[in-house]
């Protein structure tokens, strides 16, 4: 199998990977993912194509400095209702979405995409709803008290392999989508075209 490049600097995409026995090397992409993602939003396109867009945009962004390598690019998007939620950048806009989303369902929409030689060869998107429980503001403030700047870590203001599984009354979905890699989806795909084995 050619060499892997993870084009992400998501410790818990890395982890997924190297738990599923693959070796990769980790090049983070420079891509500015709001200037990226702008003419989507301006055409009212939904969150999965935006996620979509963001996977294959890092994934060829690594992969034009390494074309000898499949690199695989991620991105997820947050859906709520009509509104789009991207990481937070204080701690302030993270309270603030903790709050709307209480009570409430919302979908994580993770997308892959895998790139050769500055060529996306494929990609796919999954979508997981999730259910936050009523919860009060001092008990978002002790949550976020508790998990400190991770809160700003993702999208949703939340681990769900950590504390932020607290948060919630109802998962619908895939495990590895919520954590932001359609794991299952991308391993099929090694397999089946590029010579995966394990």
């Amino acid at each position: 199998m050619i060499p892997l490049i993870l084009a992400s600097k998501s410790q818990a995409r890395a982890s997924l990977l190297s738990n599923a026995g693959l070796s990769f090397e980790t090049f983070a992409a420079e891509v500015d993912e709001r200037a990226a993602e702008q003419p989507l939003i301006e055409t009212g396109a939904p969150p999965a194509d935006i996620a979509t867009l963001l996977a294959e945009v890092k994934a060829m962004d690594v992969s034009t400095r390494h074309p000898d390598a499949l690199v695989i690019g991620a991105d997820q998007t947050l859906g709520f209702g009509d509104k789009r939620f991207n990481k937070p950048e204080n701690e302030d806009a993270a309270r603030r979405q903790l709050l709307e989303l209480c009570g409430q369902s919302h979908q994580l929409h993770s997308a892959v995409a895998c790139a050769k030689g500055g060529e996306i060869l494929w990609s796919h998107v999954s979508t997981a709803t999730l259910t936050m429980r009523p919860l009060s503001p001092r008990e978002i403030g002790r949550y976020m008290a508790r998990v400190g700047d991770q809160v700003r870590s993702s999208v949703g203001c939340y681990q769900l392999e950590g504390l932020g599984v607290q948060l919630f009354e109802q998962i619908d979905g895939d495990y590895f989508t919520i954590l932001g890699l359609p794991l299952l989806p991308l391993l099929g795909y090694l397999r089946q075209h590029q010579g995966l084995e394990f």
